[in-house]
């Protein structure tokens, strides 16, 4: 049951603001937008950068911290915000699904509050589609990145020369990389979703980002062993 003290609209109002700002302020003191964010499936990088969720995003171009901000559609906030205009929430029930989810504690008279039925996610097909999108996105242009460095790194000098198996690989692969990204940048929506569908369903992505993880770890093993040398 809530008690209101009435002494005029001030005092009214004044009541409802310190209620608000509880819950309201301990979400943003006890988590960051870039936890949440990451919490909801956002892949932020070791920069603090991610594909904004909120529009169709190629490169990164939001910062995620504390706050988020993003470069290209210019939106901006905090991790409330942030929540809020993923999941199409309120204000309030971003702020109640964030004390959810992350165990905040928080009551104006210094106890717990009551169990709250948790909010629940309300991602969209297409967020859940253009999080995809970006996913096979981001991952193809490293595969391609790769390949274009070990055609020039390792081409063979003479003809005599026996075909380094990775000069072969970015031969065959570059074209059908080209023609994969050219898909899911350019084609109709109906051709970029078959085209997610089939690289996340046969396992492609999956595979490939393994791959390239495993093979960066191998530079940087190497790379140490030389330093050390």
């Amino acid at each position: 049951m809530r008690h209101l003290i009435f002494c005029g609209n001030g005092c009214f109002f004044l009541c409802l603001e310190v209620r608000k700002s509880n819950i309201f302020e301990a979400v943003k003191e006890s988590v960051t937008t870039r936890q949440a964010a990451e919490y909801y499936g956002v892949q932020v990088g070791r920069n603090g950068m991610a594909c904004c969720p909120f529009h169709d995003d190629k490169h990164p171009s939001m910062k995620v911290d504390r706050r988020f901000h993003c470069f290209g559609c210019q939106a901006d906030g905090d991790v409330i915000d942030f929540t809020a205009r993923l999941f199409g929430l309120s204000g309030k029930e971003a702020a109640l699904k964030l004390a959810e989810d992350f165990s905040v504690r928080y009551d104006a008279k210094g106890h717990d509050p009551p169990r709250r039925r948790p909010v629940k996610r309300k991602i969209s097909e297409e967020l859940r589609y253009r999080q995809a999108e970006q996913k096979c996105f981001r991952v193809l242009c490293n595969y391609l990145h790769l390949l274009e460095r070990w055609k020039v790194e390792y081409a063979p000098q003479s003809p005599e020369d026996e075909l380094d198996d990775r000069f072969v690989e970015a031969c065959h692969m570059i074209e059908y990389v080209n023609d994969l990204l050219d898909v899911l940048m350019f084609a109709e929506l109906k051709q970029r979703v078959k085209a997610v569908d089939m690289l996340l369903k046969d396992g492609t992505i999956t595979a490939l980002e393994q791959r390239l993880r495993r093979l960066e770890k191998e530079v940087q093993h190497h790379g140490e062993e030389r330093a050390i040398a």
